[in-house]
């Protein structure tokens, strides 16, 4: 994905107020009504959503601790929100690293399903509410949030924030403390590692063929069809943060990687394979017994997948709980 082509993305990340809400405060409605912008924003900045949750409870958090006169003085209520919710974030992406250090394995950012599949019971019972859907579009494919992962946290927020939201560089600046010109370098310097890594993307109805082919000589076994579809540099990356079996380190070529997939399928021959969206691109998800073990996220420059994340930590596979019942 070009830098470029997620312009334009955070004018449509918005909702409206619910019915009914001006009648009852206009302020609050306000308030209310940015959430699901900075849970947009705070996945594509952290790449997780329950850590997106947490910043935006914390964030309201302290905009309901300030006094009445404190928050009808503040001119653009949205605009405080946001400079908030993104310094928590670069807060903790500053601590993420040392966090990164003693997880176990591979750490791959939270895939999300499409809106028709997203859980409508949260773990506990209580309902999900829609605001806290991501809107899914390039900027949150996972060979996105990867290449974001590998950014230092002061180029991360000021590239998803001037890029990806469309925030001038003055009011990065505010956020990450710096000057405007140091937030121009370190957004250029971002788009720089997108463009490099990312190819020109493949048509989804092509990606969506690939991954198709893929899941069908999974499930035949078929290692030379599986390597036929792999680049032979592919790489393949799974997390299971410790609490499910996973490689620990990544999978390179295609050849070793067909194996592996296949020492699966012996291994768990009652695995069910389906084609599902995963952070808005064709994906697999993997179920047994009807439970969703595994979700896999696929790149696929020209006619060959090139890398493949494969999700196997429960904790991150929470979203999904709905797709494992149909």
């Amino acid at each position: 994905m070009r830098a470029d082509a997620t312009k334009g993305v955070g004018d449509i990340m918005t909702t409206q107020s619910e019915p009914g809400r001006d009648r009852i405060d206009p302020s609050l409605s306000a308030i209310v009504s940015e959430r699901r912008q900075l849970i947009n924003l705070a996945y594509r900045l952290l790449g997780s959503l329950a850590d997106a949750e947490d910043v935006v409870q914390e964030t309201y958090a302290r905009w309901y601790a300030m006094s009445r006169e404190r928050q009808e003085a503040i001119e653009s209520p949205g605009a405080w929100l946001t400079r908030v919710a993104s310094r928590i974030c670069l807060d903790l992406l500053g601590s993420a690293r040392a966090r990164r250090e003693s997880y176990v394995g591979e750490w791959v950012p939270e895939p999300l399903p499409d809106r028709t599949e997203w859980i409508s019971v949260r773990p506990g019972g209580s309902a999900v509410d829609p605001a806290d859907r991501v809107t899914l579009d390039e900027s949150v494919s996972m060979a996105f949030l990867v290449v974001l992962e590998s950014m230092t946290p002061a180029e991360r927020v000021a590239f998803v924030l001037h890029d990806v939201f469309c925030h001038s560089f003055t009011e990065v600046a505010e956020i990450v403390g710096r000057t405007p010109a140091a937030c121009r370098q370190l957004a250029s310097s971002a788009r720089r590692r997108v463009r490099a890594s990312q190819p020109p993307a493949t048509p989804a109805a092509q990606q969506a063929g690939i991954v198709r082919d893929f899941k069908q000589a999974w499930e035949a076994k078929d290692i030379e069809a599986l390597v036929g579809l792999l680049d032979p540099d592919a790489t393949m990356v799974s997390d299971g943060g410790g609490l499910v079996s996973a490689v620990l380190h990544p999978i390179e070529g295609s050849e070793k990687i067909a194996r592996y997939i296949i020492a699966i399928a012996d291994l768990a021959p009652n695995l069910a394979i389906l084609e599902r969206t995963v952070n808005g691109q064709p994906g697999l998800v993997a179920q047994h017994n009807g439970v969703t073990v595994t979700v896999a996220a696929f790149d696929v420059p020209g006619n060959r997948i090139k890398h493949i994340w494969a999700v196997r930590n429960p904790e991150k596979l929470w979203p999904w709980t709905a797709g494992s019942q149909h």
